[in-house]
């Protein structure tokens, strides 16, 4: 019993004295500090790094005047959040499944399906957006996106009889795009185009697991692949490189506009091969413009002859100097077989300089594949000159006239040189057939005809499309003739087939002096009918 106690004693004792001696020393022996109250100093006597360091995260639209806030935004977003995170995944699901088909049955693979798909409960968040002054017919916006989401992708395959699993987890993304809608056009939703680049270049963190291990624990490889795909990213879409989504086909009226017409002469060619059995070739030459689907330009044949001359002028309108180039052709012409190709070549517009007539002179090929052996044969030379006039910003001068009395007048200079005459048909009003409503437009100019869509059964139809006439000169003393028409649908009668519902005629000084006009106009021979027409005159 006297162990026992002895122990007891020990055990209880010695946590006791402990506890009073620590008791003791803070009474008696622990120095007394006083507390104090926190110094308080205004932001302004900061530092830099101190102001960083306390204050991290400070919203775009509080440290630059020209981002907006857009807290309504995220407010949306993260309402919608739920529904656009099962829409997403349904998207993302019917999208990869034949990727992941292509690859059941190959090394063995039996299945590959997911085995789980979300992207989280925290949708992206915008810090703010900029949006640049709207150009005409553009709109240029660079948003802030942050969005540190909680997504969890788990794709499972099965390998004979084994199953691996991948895992992406912890999704993190922070990109600054610039996105660009244009061009702006009147039919929903109202952008032909969307171009992004990426201003800055993007940061992207995740977690991937592989069969359930963490692979990016492996020391040095997390930030090696986050380093590598943040750098492929920026090489794919960083600024001045885009990615562009095509949102409206050219039959809605959003192509590009044109920027300046491009002038080609076809002079020569030289040591042709020959194709007939005389030993001769019949050759002419078959000119595009890529990125149009208008027929192809030809000139005149030229019969038994390998050094032909033609000292021909066509004329292209220009979109995109930048990228467009001219498609040359030649053949041997034929008379009852398909036509022969003697050879091509391709001249890229970036070449030109603008208003400067440069010469060419091209080795014929087979193709433009560069790896082609057929191209190592010599097919001749094709000479031509090109000259590419960019339209200019301001067609007119503007001359002040005084009569030496006081009295001034402002008077325009016609342009002597030629252009091109834009005519916009946009819609009508109040227009209306005896026997049926079926509206078109027809453009009449310099012996020209160009028709619009019909509209079935309407008295308000909408047009909105573009036509396009070059001119050797300004159109000053030229008329320009627009008809609604009304067609009926199915066989008819040809003499009730067709009904006019009133035209007009413009005169075109005022698109020549004014540059642009944007008006409606009365239809003759139409009770209340209106016809509204946009003309835009471009000189070189």
């Amino acid at each position: 019993m006297g162990l026992v106690g002895g122990l007891l004693g020990f055990g209880v004792g010695l946590p006791l004295g402990i506890a009073v001696a620590y008791l003791v020393h803070l009474r008696f022996f622990a120095p007394r500090r006083r507390l104090q109250d926190p110094i308080i100093r205004p932001l302004r006597d900061l530092d830099s790094e101190t102001l960083q360091t306390t204050t991290p995260d400070i919203p775009l639209w509080v440290k630059c005047p020209d981002y907006e806030r857009v807290d309504w935004i995220n407010k949306f977003i993260f309402d919608m959040w739920p529904f656009l995170d099962k829409a997403i995944c349904n998207t993302i699901r019917s999208v990869i499944r034949p990727t992941f088909d292509q690859y059941v049955g190959q090394y063995g693979i039996k299945s590959i399906e997911f085995g789980h798909l979300t992207l989280g409960a925290l949708p992206p968040t915008f810090q703010g957006i900029k949006v640049y002054e709207m150009r005409e017919k553009e709109l240029v916006i660079e948003p802030v996106i942050r969005w540190a989401s909680i997504a969890n992708v788990i794709v499972k395959v099965k390998v004979h009889s084994f199953q691996v699993s991948a895992q992406l987890l912890d999704l993190h993304i922070m990109l600054t795009p610039r996105v660009t809608l244009k061009p702006l056009v009147p039919s929903f939703p109202c952008f032909a185009n969307l171009f992004v680049s990426l201003m800055e270049k993007p940061h992207i963190d995740f977690g991937f697991k592989l069969l359930g291990g963490d692979v990016m624990a492996i020391p040095g490889l997390h930030r090696f692949v986050r380093e590598k795909i943040s750098k492929q990213i920026a090489n794919l879409y960083h600024w001045p490189k885009l990615i562009q989504i095509p949102i409206l086909d050219e039959a809605s009226g959003a192509t590009k506009k044109p920027v300046g017409i491009l002038h080609v002469k076809v002079i020569r060619a030289m040591n042709l091969l020959k194709m007939d059995l005389l030993g001769k070739s019949d050759p002419y030459v078959k000119l595009r413009l890529s990125g149009e689907k208008l027929p192809s330009k030809k000139t005149s044949i030229k019969m038994s002859n390998l050094n032909p001359e033609w000292n021909e002028h066509f004329r292209f309108i220009v979109k995109d100097p930048e990228t467009q180039i001219l498609e040359l052709r030649m053949f041997d012409w034929e008379k009852v077989k398909m036509h022969d190709k003697l050879g091509m070549q391709v001249v890229p517009l970036r070449l030109l300089t603008p208003y400067e007539s440069k010469l060419f002179t091209l080795d014929l090929l087979k193709s433009m594949d560069p790896n082609d052996p057929h191209n190592k044969k010599n097919r001749g030379k094709l000479v031509v000159e090109l000259t590419f006039d960019p339209f200019r910003d301001d067609s007119n001068s503007t001359i002040v006239m005084s009569d030496g009395e006081g009295n001034v007048s402002v008077k325009r200079d016609v342009p002597p040189s030629g252009g091109l005459l834009l005519v916009s048909v946009e819609n009508a009003e109040d227009v209306e057939g005896k026997r049926h409503t079926n509206p078109y437009a027809v453009v009449h100019f310099r012996g020209e005809r160009k028709e619009t869509k019909i509209i079935k059964k309407t008295r308000d139809p909408r047009w909105n499309e573009e036509f396009q006439f070059m001119v050797d000169e300004a159109p000053v003393d030229d008329k320009i003739h627009i008809e609604v028409v009304s067609k009926r649908r199915g066989l008819r009668l040809p003499f009730r087939n067709k009904e006019s519902l009133g035209h007009v005629d413009i005169n075109l000084v005022d698109v020549v002096n004014n540059g642009r006009i944007n008006e409606k106009y009365h239809l003759i021979n139409s009770r209340n009918g209106m016809v509204h027409v946009e003309m835009k005159w471009s000189t070189v």
